[in-house]
């Protein structure tokens, strides 16, 4: 309560109305499997399009396990989360899994560890560029897809070069310099030859000093700029090791002179594996490794850094012995592109200025070379572990299932892909089914959508449907067969992608308590098995959802059932209606805790609920022509003992008469004489 201690006029702000419940979106998934490129173990990303996915997790080529071609593999992944915004899904995280040819991931530390040799053990493609000095590119990720073309860029950017009036005398200027930074490497060019004065220990007098145009700025602690000759091959001239400052060089800072002092950057291109798709574009890359800008290092390693700003870029350089801009120059200057030929024969007084003028030009006209990551791979076929996943606070990384169980938003898991070449990992494949269905029963309000293995007859999906009993999981049946984009051929895919896009679609176009079948299979061009309406009557009872193929009316999903043997919890619809129930007044109503456990609060509560169903009621998702026959909320001495009360507990009971689907529709007719009496 406020205090009131001096006379006057109070207004405050009151409420005279119970708490709001908002319903929590169902249609969000999470998908789990293997694919070719991407985080393992950072939390995952909400994504929103195929295209988006691609950008984070490569395309859908197929899977080369075992670091070779002997084990190839659809890009299940890939192919559900297509499939599952062509159905009408809008939202869906991915958990990547990875299984190294050896040892555990993630490696303990990937930009010092030795890597070993091609293909590497943990999946990480690499390449190191130059001899000495050099520098390592590596695949922030592990896949055959991480074996990344970088093409590096050197550009020549504006004039920096200005004046100042010369207070001493009249109509003269000074040159100098602005927008430039500390550790910059520029470009110099001069229309007169540069001059220097001999250390006092040589003998007196002037010579020429060797036009290296290439040079490192500086800013001293006084303000004025240094110049380090930082020429591609040695430098700096042996008779001068000093540094130079503006005026040991014959610069003309009038417009139109020529003379020019021109900062060099570079920009930096990743492309994909195959070259086709554009990972990002980065321009006015410094050169010098302890480059910074306002006291913030950013240098080009510091950018690409494991931790650095750009750590959501496929890649990380680390540096070898790379100790100034001339250093990398000399390291870019090995990639196949990048050719400068400048050595000290070259600098002499004939040809000087013309080099000098060649190269500037083939700067300005763009000087790039291209680096290919190699040793890059999928690794080998992932198994129960890498679907478990594991969680180390340590490290502040989850992998698996322990990625999802931080994320709120997901309603629908599924494995795409984890059932497949089902032969040859029996009991893998049945553990990873057994985790997915136990992942949703420990998040609760999530549902799991179940593949059976490929190629199964009936007889087999039934054994397979006997050994599994939850409320909180769905097995459909057979695998759709839809066109591939890729190979431009029909292909067979695990339902789960299908499924989840029609859930989701279900929930958008009429409700979450409307049964998810009856529904059009939009990527569908037929199904591995086609079931007739015989098949289907041993296969419903048991739970077994089928897709069917009706004349006239298309592929369609003909089922709605869960695997659950408890009969109240038989329909998909009904148990994800009680999830959305159940978290949106979970969420709804954090407000009421350690608020006075009292009348006050019971009542509180009691309203808040009621509005809430009362609305869920006229939409049409309980049954009852009136809010007390669809509903009742008690929260009240009758919910709670005193035992309750002293314990800081507060009870509220909450019944629903939720609508179940008309699953068999029946017409009864007989004959009728017109002159009965009805």
């Amino acid at each position: 309560m406020p205090e009131y201690l001096a006379p006057g006029v109070f207004v405050e702000e009151v409420s005279f109305r119970s708490k709001s419940i908002e319903g929590v979106s169902t249609t969000t998934t999470g998908f789990i499997g293997p694919v070719r490129y991407g985080p393992v173990i950072d939390t995952p990303d909400i994504i929103t399009s195929l295209a988006e996915f691609e950008r984070t997790y490569g395309d859908g080529g197929q899977l080369a396990y075992n670091a070779d071609a002997a084990l190839l593999s659809t890009n299940f992944v890939w192919q559900a989360v297509r499939s599952f915004f062509e159905e009408g899904g809008q939202r869906v995280y991915i958990s990547r899994i990875f299984r190294p040819l050896s040892g555990a991931y993630p490696p303990a530390d990937l930009t010092t560890s030795t890597p070993g040799s091609k293909p590497y053990a943990d999946g990480h493609a690499r390449l190191t560029v130059g001899s000495s000095p050099s520098f390592r590119i590596i695949a922030r990720y592990p896949g055959a897809a991480g074996n990344l073309r970088l093409r590096f860029s050197l550009r020549l950017g504006p004039n920096v070069l200005g004046a100042l009036p010369d207070p001493t005398k009249v109509s003269k200027l000074i040159p100098t310099v602005s927008n430039l930074h500390h550790g910059d490497v520029v470009w110099i060019s001069s229309a007169k030859a540069f001059a220097a004065v001999q250390p006092d220990s040589s003998p007196p007098g002037e010579r020429s000093v060797q036009q290296l145009p290439i040079y490192v700025a500086k800013k001293t602690p006084t303000g004025s700029w240094h110049f380090v000759s930082g020429g591609l091959l040695p430098s700096p001239p042996p008779a001068d090791p000093s540094e130079l400052t503006l005026d040991d060089f014959l610069l003309d800072s009038s417009p139109g002179s020529g003379d020019s002092i021109r900062p060099l950057t570079l920009a930096l291109d990743a492309l994909s594996d195959d070259g086709s798709r554009s990972l990002g574009s980065w321009s006015g890359l410094p050169l010098d490794p302890e480059h910074s800008t306002a006291g913030v290092p950013d240098s080009l390693f510091d950018l690409f850094s494991p931790e650095g700003p750009s750590s959501g870029t496929p890649f990380v350089l680390q540096q070898d012995n790379i100790a100034t801009g001339r250093d990398l120059l000399e390291a870019l200057d090995t990639l196949p592109g990048i050719d400068f030929k400048l050595t000290p024969a070259e600098w002499d007084d004939a040809g000087h200025t013309g080099e000098l003028d060649a190269l500037r030009k083939k700067i300005e006209r763009g000087i790039s070379g291209l680096a290919i990551l190699d040793g890059g791979n999928d690794g080998l076929l992932p198994g129960r572990s890498e679907y478990q996943g594991r969680a180390d606070p340590t490290q502040d990384y989850s992998t698996g299932f322990k990625q999802f169980e931080s994320i709120e938003d997901i309603s629908i898991v599924a494995a795409p892909g984890s059932t497949w070449n089902y032969s040859a990992r029996v009991d893998d494949v049945n553990a990873i089914t057994g985790l997915l269905i136990q992942h949703a029963e420990y998040m609760r309000y999530r549902i799991a959508i179940i593949d059976p293995p490929e190629g199964q007859k009936i007889a087999d999906v039934r054994k397979l449907k006997a050994k599994l009993d939850s409320k909180y999981a769905a097995l459909y049946y057979p695998w759709v067969t839809a066109f591939d984009p890729i190979t431009r051929q029909p292909l067979n895919l695990p339902p789960s992608g299908f499924v989840a896009g029609i859930y989701a679609r279900n929930d958008t176009e009429r409700a979450v308590y409307k049964a998810p079948a009856n529904e059009v299979v939009r990527g569908a061009i037929g199904f591995e098995t086609l079931i007739n309406t015989a098949q289907q009557e041993v296969l419903n009872p048991e739970g077994i959802n089928c897709f069917r193929f009706f004349e006239g009316r298309g592929f369609r999903l003909w089922g709605a059932r869960t695997i659950s043997s408890d009969s109240e919890w038989k329909y998909v619809n009904l148990r994800r209606y009680f999830a959305y129930l159940e978290r949106s007044i979970d969420k709804g109503t954090q407000w009421a805790v350690f608020e006075p456990n009292g009348e006050a609060l019971w009542a509180n509560v009691r309203a808040t609920i009621r509005d809430f169903l009362v609305n869920e009621w006229a939409n049409g998702a309980l049954l009852g022509d009136k809010p007390e026959k669809a509903f009742f909320v008690r929260c009240d001495r009758s919910t709670m003992t005193q035992n309750d009360l002293d314990n800081g507990r507060l009870i509220c009971l909450i019944g629903v008469a939720p609508l179940r689907p008309a699953e068999f529709v029946i017409f009864r007719i007989g004959q009728w004489t017109a002159d009965r009496q009805s």
